[in-house]
């Protein structure tokens, strides 16, 4: 009987358990509301992982042919585009998939293919440089995502979100960086022994992490609630659901909030953040982040000062003594800083643009 190499066997069983845990997480990504996008760019990314689980193995580098491996090729290193996606639409709920996105996808793993299959092996003068552009191509990746990630990351309320957002962002980030350097010192740009099980290890540790805390997160938590009409969120709004009940001091942190939003108008404010509307009430930024979470229902601080703005836009493009007034005036007027994020938010609310939602309400009234 053929012996085979403990390490082998090993390798194979890591990947194994690797490749059913990334079934898992796709199922469980999918398990609500496989319509976001969010959820859909994670469940590619998975997918996507898998394969490059598959293409990574050592013997299948080693024994298969360029031509062959050229697709698997493809899609493991488009994965860095992939990873750099899903980091959007984890941390903007507005985010929308653009054609770039698609073209920067195709192109990733265009030029992956024809590395592996034609350019690697041959003697052409190209082949340095299309190979050094594809072994940068997941740090360039990387390095967008953790910008994109910094960028959204404080405006999120939901603390169990955020530390699963930031571990996700941290540990592939990391993950990205480890291999391609362990790629650029190995032979080929190919893993072998001990470093191609220690790559499949930290991958293993990283997508058993973040299973086990999305099977405690609930979708609710993690990604936002589905789309609903103008008329639905008003009924939403009217009939809340339910939240933490509030203790005598976070009531009177509440009353103080609303009074600095309703009365004083602080919304209006430029430039106002999470940190300056913490400093203006004299309490950490934490607190701030629970009291507008779990008291007053938000998931993110954006969507929380756009909705006082949102009402006050609503108001004066609904008044007919106001009828004149110009709709960037409004706009600006209501705290918004410029006129194309005022249209984006305001259609979102109420699924027409302030001057459609003007043209109605002055034909009613």
């Amino acid at each position: 009987m053929l012996a085979l190499d403990p390490l082998v066997l090993l390798d194979a069983a890591l990947r194994g358990t690797l490749l059913a845990l990334l079934l898992l997480l796709s199922a469980i990504l999918g398990r609500d509301r496989p319509q976001l996008l969010v959820v859909r760019a994670g469940i590619a990314l998975c997918l996507g992982l898998a394969v490059q689980v598959i293409s990574a193995t050592p013997w299948f580098e080693a024994t298969v042919p360029g031509l062959w491996q050229a697709p698997l090729v493809a899609i493991s290193v488009a994965n860095a585009v992939l990873f750099w996606v899903f980091v959007q639409t984890l941390f903007d709920d507005d985010y929308a998939l653009r054609p770039m996105h698609l073209l920067a996808w195709f192109a990733v793993a265009a030029l992956s293919a024809l590395n592996c299959a034609v350019v690697a092996g041959s003697a052409s003068i190209i082949a340095p440089l299309t190979v050094g552009l594809q072994r940068a191509i997941p740090l360039i990746f990387a390095i967008l995502a953790a910008l994109a990630a910094a960028r959204n990351w404080r405006t999120d309320l939901v603390e169990a979100r955020r530390r699963l957002r930031a571990f996700i962002v941290i540990a592939g980030s990391i993950y990205t960086v480890l291999l391609l350097l362990a790629r650029l010192s190995s032979p080929q740009g190919r893993l072998a022994g001990g470093t191609a099980m220690a790559d499949v290890l930290v991958l293993l540790l990283i997508i058993a992490v973040v299973t086990f805390r999305m099977l405690k997160l609930g979708h609710l938590d993690l990604f936002p609630l589905p789309a609903v009409s103008s008329k639905e969120q008003t009924v939403l709004q009217d009939d809340p659901l339910p939240l933490t009940a509030p203790d005598a001091g976070e009531d009177t942190l509440v009353i103080a909030l609303q009074k600095l939003m309703q009365d004083e108008r602080h919304y209006r404010s430029e430039d106002l953040t999470l940190a300056s509307l913490a400093g203006k009430m004299q309490i950490p930024e934490y607190r701030l982040r629970k009291l507008i979470n779990q008291q007053l229902g938000y998931r993110n601080f954006n969507a929380y000062i756009n909705a006082f703005r949102l009402d006050e836009a609503r108001a004066a493009l609904a008044d007919p003594a106001r009828r004149d007034l110009p709709v960037l005036t409004i706009a600006l007027t209501s705290g918004f800083q410029s006129i194309g994020p005022f249209n984006r938010a305001f259609k979102t609310a109420t699924g027409l643009t302030p001057t459609e939602y003007r043209k109605e309400n002055m034909a009613d009234s």
